[in-house]
């Protein structure tokens, strides 16, 4: 699947994904993207968008920067065949590979991204992204979804702040390492933020207030639901993870109460587990309350578009309370999401994440909001 020849960008659109979510919204961009340009094309630049088109594009060339974590490479590798099954070029970077990979990376991209004239990004918050971004010259710049980061994301750099991730603020110091980084975090900043000479976009699907200047674009999951499904609909009800234990916002007991419950009163029989939850935590999960833990080999929303999935599907605040809602769409499937208790947070979770979380929740369309399991629920 490596592929270390040179990008063929020349011109075009270079796309830079480090999970299979953004792989994923990439995808559905390019789509868009694509049906945008053959409107035009018929009716003109001011042509509505609402015509039905085929294809992403030949001009884009996507490359992934390999993260360690085995579940996510297994997921981006999947991700990988579904793009070139559409004609993209896909450049496979092991850019954690070693010491000596990040800067063997970076020189190989920077004649790619010189000429590039478009550059699309799944992650503002990534630091191997930012310094990329101090490279480019391109006139556009879009922000495909990376989930729920995104409305930070956009919240963050309309208020001119430095982009860190939500559930790491107020954790502390900067650190020697994040006050050696920040002048590339400034720049990258400013190359985000739009000018007279440099087009800013987000394509997102969920709800954003962007600054002046930055075009937002409606991911509504029309690739996914012109490839896949509708799904077969199973009688039970379907549980997903999160990794809101892993990144330190919420406690393990408490989790793993609200698991309980929630299984228990709503007759859930299966557990999507999120790409990132630990072997050890999904074994206790599945001891105590005997939900089947499926891994998924691809993201949720395909997944589920594909089937067979549950008539109901339990979550807590995450990216999918907005995604399946629309993957799903003309379907019978119900969405139903249990806040966070404010007594489930870490003692070092942020000040933002109780507010941030129910931001999630509150702002999420089509979906059933199921009260926060007490917290001394077992």
């Amino acid at each position: 699947m490596s592929g270390r020849g040179e990008p063929r960008a020349a011109g075009g659109t270079l796309a830079f994904v480090e999970s299979p979510v953004q792989l994923l919204n990439v995808l559905e961009w390019a789509y868009a993207d694509a049906q945008r340009a053959s409107r035009e094309d018929v009716y003109g630049p001011d042509a509505a968008r609402t015509s039905t088109g085929t294809g992403t594009g030949a001009d884009l060339t996507v490359v992934v920067l390999s993260p360690h974590d085995p579940m996510t490479r297994g997921q981006l590798r999947r991700m990988v065949e579904l793009a070139r099954d559409e004609g993209i070029t896909v450049r496979w970077e092991e850019a954690r590979g070693g010491a000596s990979a990040p800067l063997g990376t970076i020189k190989g991209l920077t004649p790619a991204l010189r000429r590039a004239r478009r550059v699309v990004i799944g992650d503002p918050f990534s630091r191997y992204v930012q310094l990329l971004l101090t490279l480019t010259t391109a006139h556009d710049l879009v922000v495909v979804d990376d989930g729920t980061a995104t409305m930070e994301f956009v919240s963050q750099l309309a208020k001119g702040e430095r982009l860190v991730r939500w559930h790491r603020v107020g954790r502390g110091g900067r650190g020697a390492l994040g006050l050696l980084y920040a002048p590339v975090s400034a720049i990258a900043r400013r190359r985000l933020t739009p000018t007279p000479r440099h087009r800013g976009e987000v394509f997102t699907s969920m709800p954003v207030e962007p600054p002046p200047g930055i075009e937002v674009t409606a991911n509504d999951f029309a690739w996914t639901r012109a490839r896949f499904g509708p799904p077969r609909l199973t009688r039970g009800t379907d549980l997903v993870g999160t990794s809101l234990v892993e990144t330190g916002v919420v406690d393990l007991d408490h989790y793993l109460d609200a698991v309980a419950t929630l299984a228990r009163d709503h007759g859930a029989t299966r557990y999507f587990a999120h790409r990132r939850e630990s072997p050890d935590k999904l074994h206790r999960i599945t001891t105590r309350t005997g939900l089947e833990i499926v891994r998924p080999d691809l993201p949720l929303e395909l997944i589920a578009r594909r089937g067979p999935i549950g008539r109901t599907i339990l979550s807590f605040p995450s990216t999918v309370v907005h995604t399946l809602p629309l993957a799903l769409a003309g379907t019978e499937v119900k969405v139903a999401v249990c806040d966070i208790d404010p007594e489930w947070l870490t003692d070092t979770a942020s000040p933002r994440a109780q507010g941030f979380l129910s931001g999630v929740t509150g702002s999420a369309r089509d979906i059933t909001r199921l009260s926060s399991v007490p917290a001394s629920a077992s």
